[in-house]
């Protein structure tokens, strides 16, 4: 039996959406072990002079726990 937790983290990047969701995933995995997939919930753009300036996610990542992290 595995047990999945769910955390929302939010990232960002002044290249692409792309980038900002690897951002995610980088910065998570440092502290969290067995990601299991990346939902992204809502993306936005900061704008600057009519540019995009910056690259934003919320995002739903779920990771496997083991049985001695659950309780």
């Amino acid at each position: 039996m595995s047990i999945l937790k769910v955390i929302e983290l939010m990232g960002n990047s002044t290249e692409s959406f792309e980038k900002a969701v690897e951002n995610v995933i980088s910065q998570a995995s440092k502290t969290v072990n067995n990601i299991k997939s990346v939902y992204i919930q809502d993306m936005q753009v900061t704008v600057d002079n009519n540019q995009i300036v910056q690259y934003r996610v919320t995002t739903k990542v779920t990771f496997e726990i083991s049985m001695q992290e659950a309780f």
